[in-house]
């Protein structure tokens, strides 16, 4: 199995990588997991991981300067093939961000990404917060328990979301988009690749995922 971890300049690439080359190993699957800016690599693997951190507006422009990157992420998930964003690779998931400026993201799941309202708590929301999700409501979450803790680092967050691709939230100040996933692509707000045993966990069965 190949994972592209997607390189465009963003995201805490070499975490993402270990954290899925535990989980290929705690899987058993003999996987090659690359941290790559090559777009012909990123379009014959087998997974693709884009991690993100930072402003959305900024991540996308970092994507767009990788010439063909957006085009091979796209083709191959067209295609089918399961996709992860992390944190504003989640983001960029969604039809635009609202972040400084309007920008345009892939367009893959309904909603924009806006400032939490936070009702007074403090921004960016930083540091662990429990999931609430349905049990068994997607193979992203198998076993993992509603209250199990991610971490988090974000002001943003998705808003006008549809229910159906909104598989876990949080609550900080109100209730807030944890997981999303429409088909073979999902996205984590938090950081899955510093959120300890549940993130591999998450990580486990993305390898195993079968959209």
């Amino acid at each position: 199995m190949r994972v592209a971890v997607v390189d465009y300049g963003s995201g805490n690439l070499a975490s993402a990588s270990r954290a899925l080359a535990l989980a290929a190993e705690r899987v058993g699957v003999m996987a090659e997991v690359r941290v790559t800016a090559d777009p012909d690599w990123v379009a014959r693997a087998d997974r693709i991981v884009l991690p993100g951190q930072g402003a959305f507006a900024d991540c996308a422009r970092g994507l767009a300067a990788v010439s063909g990157m957006r085009d091979a992420i796209t083709s191959a998930t067209d295609a089918g093939k399961p996709f992860l964003g992390i944190c504003v690779g989640m983001q960029l998931m969604a039809e635009r961000g609202l972040e400084h400026e309007v920008t345009e993201g892939f367009g893959w799941i309904a909603g924009e990404i806006a400032e939490m309202p936070a009702a007074g708590l403090r921004l960016p929301q930083m540091g662990w917060n429990g999931l609430d999700f349905t049990p068994g409501a997607h193979q992203l979450l198998e076993g993992l328990e509603p209250g199990d803790h991610t971490y988090f680092v974000h002001s943003f967050s998705l808003v006008g979301g549809r229910a159906a691709e909104i598989i876990a939230t949080a609550e900080y100040g109100g209730p807030v988009v944890a997981m999303v996933a429409a088909g073979n692509r999902a996205g984590t707000q938090f950081h899955v690749e510093k959120s300890q045993e549940v993130g591999i966990r998450i990580l486990m069965n993305f390898l195993r995922w079968m959209p």
